[in-house]
């Protein structure tokens, strides 16, 4: 069973509430989603395994049961090419849940008219395997926001 942890602080939403219908219809998958507290921050490893892809606006890791979770932080972020955000990792790197791996501030994301709403998403899970999945309340970083079996 893996416990996958929330890679940012603040309100959990849930991906009914991510403005995006990719991430809202569950698309890439079952997961959840952050709105994130403002101000500068770091993104975590939302579980311990490797960093298969890595981007400045998202990132998957894959554990050690081959369970890939994406996060994306801000929706339409990518077409900022990178500007706003500080890689502290690589791809390919092994990480351990709860290490920072991207640095950004959401303010300046939501400054510049897009969301800064975290999904985080469970890839290729099958229906029923994520459960105790949060849909609202207040998050912490490294909480944990669901758990895949």
């Amino acid at each position: 069973m893996t416990r996958v942890l929330s890679p940012v602080t603040g309100r959990v939403v849930g991906l009914a509430g991510v403005p995006d219908p990719v991430f809202a219809q569950a698309m890439v998958g079952p997961g959840t989603a952050v709105d994130p507290e403002r101000g500068p921050g770091r993104a975590i490893a939302p579980v311990t395994g490797k960093i298969v892809k890595l981007h400045p606006h998202a990132y998957v890791v894959v554990d050690a049961e081959g369970h890939g979770v994406l996060v994306h932080l801000g929706i339409d972020t990518v077409k900022l090419k990178g500007e706003g955000f500080e890689l502290l990792a690589a791809e390919g790197d092994e990480v351990t849940a709860g290490q920072p791996v991207i640095a950004w501030n959401p303010s300046v994301i939501e400054a510049g008219g897009r969301s800064p709403i975290c999904a985080v998403v469970a890839l290729d899970a099958g229906d029923g395997a994520l459960s105790d999945v949060a849909e609202s309340g207040e998050v912490t970083k490294g909480a944990e926001l669901f758990t895949w079996s």
